[in-house]
């Protein structure tokens, strides 16, 4: 059935048993493609009839249908003409694992951060009604997000009663770790006075079948209701808000979803549409693993994933960062719903009243750290790259500006393998370089992982410790340590100097060997920012030529900096970094895509080749 699904169109001639057949085949293909590709699961499985239900009612793409995030967007990608090459998912060249604008006229929006699509959606509706337009527009948004303080801005403009706006609250008890707070807890009470909603929907089903008397009579019930609701529960946020609410509903039972949002939908205005679900549904595993099946690597999907018993940057970091508060009552551990992603667990189990989960609430995280720091606490915030963009303000303002310690723990550092666009760690350090009193620092192996964090818990200012994704490379040459840099021995010598910093400085290093006579040497900075150049420029002094390498984005980048401080030296400065945004592929793909390759670099700092690179 799904092979011959062009359009969602087909799906309203669709009797209610095809579409669970269909919503069968639909899980099959996410299940097969993701084992094949990596990508999120759970929460795809999930989401399944809550996508075909709306697809069914609203008549894409005039209306809008926005997923927050866009980690649930498969089933949406499927039928929406995107199955014949949903086998591209994530691969480079081939179609996003988020809802991506300019991929399809059915993505209305670009996504992949938590708790923004609402205010987007509120754009769009805004923007429709403007026009004249009587189109809805529909935004998908989990109970994790609800989490996030940008979603309640959003709610909290929702006073347009004339806009034709459905928020459907994909409520499965998860968001990345299980859910936190006081958004969690009060979502449990929606769920559990269910009799109450039961009871209101027949009641006014029945009544409106009575002809001449069936509308008097459910008026003159509205008072009783009333009464009943205060019996059975109080409101729920969102009539707070003023807007209308339906729910709590079975998000995997068809009918009762095209019902409940059709009535929606009837109304012309702003309403909530609250449906439960189950994170992994139809894949065993999944079901019973929520948290390990959001985000995969390719799998054997009859075996499930193996967890690696291998060492990684993520490992490491928590692994150290649990050691220390053994000897340290005073560090306090913070993550914005990914303790399992950040590594945390261990600390979380060991030190319970020292973890804190504040759910997808990045910028909460740092001014709450600013809290803990100003009343003699050590917090450390570890967040991915591409999450860690929202909390400039905060540090700036509410840590920095303060003069208090706080250790942010930056992972997914650099080109990120899968995930594309959205979540490419190449925008942290121009950021976070420009916070006065701020120390960053870049290891590139597990060991110089720990010795910086040690030397960030030790200060009293911001610190920034940034790693990226998976395993630390190998060893490959001889190299030259002291506490803020390393060089190679050809640096003595040299009459180009490769000055880098993390992962990259592996290829950095090939890629000196291979050139002629030792020529070349290489610079590998540890801590990046500030830069120290009293202890910098005695390795550059033989050098005619700088190649700066960096895995970030060029503007505002460490390489720009360096090129700005050796300005008047004399010497020709090139700078190999990221200019805009970096797509999406394999990291070796990334790697050869960027000019991140040996041969490249090669070719580079060949003095009759370098047009292709900057020069400062």
């Amino acid at each position: 059935m799904l092979e011959n699904l062009h359009s969602p169109e087909a799906l309203k001639s669709l009797s209610m048993d095809e579409m669970s057949a269909l919503a069968g085949e639909i899980r099959e293909k996410i299940i097969d493609t993701v084992s094949r590709n990596g990508g999120h699961l759970a929460s795809n499985l999930g989401i399944v009839e809550v996508t075909l239900a709306l697809h069914r009612v609203f008549n894409a793409p005039a209306d809008q249908i926005l997923f927050d995030v866009g980690h649930q967007s498969y089933a949406h990608k499927l039928v929406t003409g995107r199955a014949e090459i949903f086998s591209t998912l994530r691969k480079k060249d081939g179609i996003s694992g988020f809802e991506r604008r300019g991929e399809c006229e059915y993505d209305a929006m670009s996504e992949g951060h938590s708790g923004a699509s609402l205010s987007q959606a509120l754009g769009l509706a805004a923007a429709n009604g403007l026009a004249g337009k009587d189109a809805y527009t529909v935004c998908v948004i989990g109970d994790g997000s609800l989490t996030n303080g940008m979603a309640y801005e959003a709610l909290n403009n929702c006073d347009n009663k004339n806009l034709r706006l459905l928020i459907v609250v994909n409520d499965n008890d998860m968001s990345i770790s299980e859910n936190v707070g006081g958004v969690h807890n009060h979502l449990t009470k929606i769920r559990t006075s269910k009799r109450y909603f039961s009871f209101k929907y027949r009641t006014e089903r029945f009544l409106r079948k009575i002809p001449l008397l069936g509308k008097p009579i459910e008026k003159g019930l509205r008072g009783f209701k009333r009464f009943l609701k205060n019996v059975f529960v109080r409101n729920t946020v969102f009539e707070d808000m003023g807007v209308k609410y339906y729910g709590p509903i079975d998000g995997h039972n068809l009918k009762k979803l095209v019902n409940i949002f059709n009535e929606a939908k009837s109304h012309n205005s702003i309403a909530v549409v609250n449906v439960k679900t189950q994170k992994g549904r139809g894949y065993g595993f999944a079901e019973r693993e929520p948290n390990v099946y959001h985000s995969v690597a390719p799998f054997d999907r009859e075996r499930g994933v193996i967890p690696s018993d291998g060492m990684n940057f993520t490992k490491v970091a928590g692994k150290t960062l649990a050691e220390r508060a053994a000897t340290d009552p005073a560090i306090c551990a913070l993550t914005a719903a990914m303790c399992d992603g950040t590594g945390l667990s261990e600390f979380a189990e060991k030190f319970p009243e020292r973890f804190f989960d504040v759910g997808i609430a990045e910028e909460h995280a740092v001014a709450f750290s600013g809290g803990l720091a100003a009343n003699g606490m050590k917090p450390v915030l570890v967040l991915y790259s591409t999450f860690a963009q929202r909390v400039y303000d905060q540090i700036l303002h509410d840590v920095s500006l303060q003069d208090l310690p706080f250790t942010l723990l930056l992972d997914h550092c650099g080109f990120v393998e899968g995930d594309g666009i959205t979540h490419q760690g190449i925008f942290d350090v121009p950021l976070f370089a420009s916070v006065p009193n701020t120390e960053i620092f870049a290891p590139e192996t597990y060991e110089e992982l720990g010795v910086a964090i040690d030397r960030a818990l030790a200060s009293s200012f911001v610190s920034v410790v940034r790693y990226p994704k998976g395993e630390e490379s190998a060893r490959d040459g001889e190299e030259i340590a002291e506490e803020d840099l390393a060089y190679t021995p050809a640096i003595q010598n040299a009459e180009t100097v490769i000055v880098t910093y993390g992962r990259i400085a592996s290829v950095a290093r090939a890629a000196a060997r291979k050139c002629d006579r030792g020529k070349v040497g290489v610079l590998r900075l540890k801590k990046i920012y500030p830069l120290d150049f009293e202890k910098i420029t005695p390795y550059l002094e033989r050098a005619k030529t700088v190649y700066f390498l960096e895995e970030g984005i060029r503007a505002g980048g460490i390489g720009e900096k360096f090129a700005a401080g050796l300005s008047g030296s004399g010497k020709k400065i090139l700078i190999h970094a990221i200019d805009g945004f970096a797509g999406q592929g394999t990291e070796k793909e990334l790697f050869e895509q960027y000019g991140f390759t040996c041969e490249k670099i090669m070719e580079n700092i060949t003095p009759a080749q370098t047009g292709g690179e900057e020069e400062v």
